[in-house]
């Protein structure tokens, strides 16, 4: 098969494929950074009762891989009753691991603000919840910038991983094209031209924000 005929047999396949593994990153994007958010706060404020376990959680998934998690959430939870499909296991396991990288990022925004900050907001008369919100956060936000793209073009990437349970994203779309084709070479170089793509498209976009939220000089 010639390279023309092949790609036209691959073009449709590849299409879909990218479209799916861009819509699992963007909705763990979306869950992570809220999630990461609530999370970032609940060690900020340093919420009583609720400090031990939201540490654990980020402990938990910094410090084990993604394959290992999306196996335990696919695999290992419906042993005892829990059971998802495999679009929702790897959407789950995506937004709980990008979550625990978006929280310390965002944590260590708010913790960069100078001390200086928040002991003006007092001297207004603010609570910290509310210095929080209208003082710290909107700073921290535009240090967050660089740290929070970062995770989006490393969670395009890692979309790879949801393959192992099924779901047809770029990367086992690529595999099926090459069992029946026969052409690994060009079709891991699509592939990997794809993704290369995609983190060029959100590194312009992350140049575009940062320019948006930089501060004025």
């Amino acid at each position: 098969m010639d390279l023309v005929a092949l790609f036209q047999l691959a073009a449709p396949v590849l299409l879909r494929a990218t479209l799916l593994t861009l819509g699992f990153a963007v909705a763990a994007m979306v869950l992570g950074l809220a999630l990461g958010a609530v999370i970032a706060l609940v060690r900020v404020l340093e919420v009583p009762g609720l400090q031990w376990l939201v540490r654990g959680y980020v402990s938990l998934f910094r410090g084990t891989p993604l394959l290992v998690q999306v196996f335990v959430i696919y695999y290992g939870l419906p042993s005892i009753g829990i059971e998802f499909s495999p679009l929702v296991a790897g959407v789950l396991a995506l937004t709980l691991n990008v979550g625990a990288y978006l929280s310390e990022g965002l944590r260590g925004a708010m913790v960069g603000i100078g001390n200086g900050q928040w002991l003006a907001g007092a001297s207004l008369g603010l609570t910290r919840v509310q210095t929080l919100r209208h003082v710290v956060a909107p700073q921290a936000l535009r240090i967050a910038v660089p740290s929070l793209s970062n995770s989006l073009i490393g969670l395009i990437k890692d979309t790879s991983l949801i393959s192992v349970i099924a779901v047809t994203e770029l990367m086992l779309a690529t595999k099926e094209l090459i069992s029946t084709t026969f052409q690994p070479f060009p079709l891991y170089l699509a592939a990997a031209g794809i993704y290369w793509v995609l983190s060029l498209t959100f590194e312009a976009l992350q140049r575009r924000m940062e320019k948006r939220l930089a501060f004025p000089h």
